[in-house]
């Protein structure tokens, strides 16, 4: 069984729910790339790299010969939709390098990190193995960091996370050293650039088992996630850790406020965690988007509001906090295409309010039912993954038309810079990342200049300046001032 059929086991009944809508405002939606197969299959979510590319993986599909269906990608995106796959999983001896990747994270040396759901030692839950942690450069190569073997961790289903101290944090699904689920109920990790892992927490069911998530580190250090099963009542929970690895639970969910969420949240500019459940809700079974408090108080909307669920249901990924203040995501089903049975999923804006607008409804040819979260990239566009349809002619898992799609979508926000990490020390070097950087003039962090060096006109460096307090970073260029999408956290 592939982690694409464990991932979508839950299913649920239709039903209707009080939604506020908000206006939906106008927007051009473009599919940019079918999957094919051979370019790979089931794409995850897409990270913008210091050449403004995206970057991204796709679960199955690629050259790797040993998968019945492909071992998996990485694989960049240019400016026009033109992909070029820059590793396919299982190109070493007994798959040593991976399968299924899960997702990338840019760290401020200009490599992505990642990890790879099996593979690896395949005597680890023989014969699939129990997944690995890896590092590749923009041009493809590859170097396995950490092979799990069971006690350490089974199955990173969630993207690592670079932490404010330059370390990396993951999860695993399963593995660990609990023995209140068959085969573990999942871990929280550390891990250096060089490969040092750390087992942060074992899960034992009771506060949570399977985060499915990637981890978030909030304002105050602290790192917060979900776990898709076990807590309390066994649908789940959401809990924070700190990077000393103390554990806390702050809600588990009941089905009435949510169940199963396999998304990571977003800390948004108010300061509380946003994200989603795959199932549950007060007035209907397929999902909710939940508020919650640093503190663990937890406020949850329904979606299924419109007839026939147009509004979208089963939002697996998590959201993203866009420049407008309003939280963007997706569905796995619903929406207004009849081409799927049970609607073929949404892209959707909320506000923090919680009103509710649907953005797309995908009709199969242009994608169907997505997985990962949209990401805005700094020229204000968001872009996105769906997990099927496009070229129907591709088949894979599921009974299910298409391997899946690349898109994007302009609602006309402007462009911004975004970092390649959000927090540092006086007298740091970060990454900035933007569009028409060339001939940058200032780069200021809360009103105080910063020293920079313009690196290319995607990408420049700049220096945590004496003096600088928290705040958001101003680059004034040729064509206007930019500014970032979050605030920098100075750590004193």
């Amino acid at each position: 069984m592939t982690k694409l059929t464990v991932r979508k086991m839950v299913l649920a009944m239709f039903a209707f729910c009080a939604v506020t809508a908000i206006a939906v405002p106008a927007q051009e939606f473009t599919k940019l790339l079918d999957f094919n197969g051979t370019n790979g299959a089931g794409p995850g979510s897409l990270v913008q790299g210091r050449d403004g590319s995206l970057y991204g993986t796709t679960a199955v599909g690629g050259s790797g010969s040993t998968c019945n269906e492909g071992c998996g990608t990485i694989f960049r995106l240019a400016s026009g939709g033109i992909l070029r796959t820059l590793y396919s999983f299982c190109s070493q001896n007994g798959c040593s390098d991976g399968t299924g990747p899960v997702g990338l994270v840019l760290a401020p040396d200009g490599n992505f990190y990642g990890s790879a759901s099996y593979g690896g030692d395949i005597t680890c839950q023989p014969p699939s193995g129990c997944g690995t942690v890896f590092k590749i450069t923009p041009h493809g190569a590859l170097t396995t960091l950490h092979t799990f073997n069971g006690t350490d961790g089974a199955s990173p289903e969630g993207p690592l996370v670079e932490g404010i101290d330059g370390n990396f944090y993951g999860t695993t699904a399963y593995g660990g050293s609990s023995s209140a689920c068959a085969g573990g109920c999942g871990t929280i990790f550390k891990i250096t650039a060089e490969g040092n892992l750390t087992t942060l927490y074992s899960l034992d069911s009771v506060n949570g088992a399977s985060p499915y998530s990637a981890l978030v580190q909030a304002a105050d250090g602290n790192f917060y996630s979900t776990t898709a099963y076990g807590g309390a009542n066994g649908y789940g929970v959401v809990f924070r850790i700190t990077p000393a690895g103390g554990l806390t639970t702050l809600h588990s969910f009941d089905l009435t406020d949510g169940a199963f969420p396999y998304g990571s949240l977003v800390q948004s500019a108010d300061g509380n965690l946003y994200g989603t459940t795959s199932a549950g809700g007060v007035n209907n079974n397929l999902g909710t988007v939940f508020k919650i408090t640093l503190g663990g108080a937890l406020t949850s909307y329904d979606f299924c509001g419109q007839p026939s669920c147009g509004d979208g249901g089963q939002p697996y990924a998590g959201l993203i906090q866009a420049t407008d203040g309003n939280s963007y995501g997706t569905t796995y089903e619903g929406g207004q295409s009849l081409a799927c049975k049970f609607g073929c999923g949404t892209v959707f804006a909320m506000t923090q309010g919680g009103a509710l607008g649907t953005l797309h409804s995908f009709n199969s040819t242009d994608g169907a039912d997505p997985y990962s979260a949209v990401v805005q990239a700094t020229n204000g566009t968001f872009y996105g993954t769906t997990n099927f349809g496009g070229d129907l002619d591709c088949h894979y898992g599921f009974d299910r038309q298409g391997c899946g799609t690349v898109f994007s979508l302009n609602v006309g926000l402007g462009p911004f810079v975004a970092f390649v990490r959000s927090a540092g020390r006086v007298g740091q070097t970060g990454g900035i990342l933007g569009q028409g950087l060339t001939g940058t003039t200032s780069v200021s962090l809360n009103g105080t200049p910063a020293n920079f060096t313009v690196v290319s006109d995607t990408f420049l460096k700049a220096t945590v300046p004496p003096g600088a307090t928290t705040g958001y970073v101003t680059v004034t260029t040729p064509s206007g001032t930019l500014s970032s999408n979050v605030p920098f956290h100075v750590i004193r």
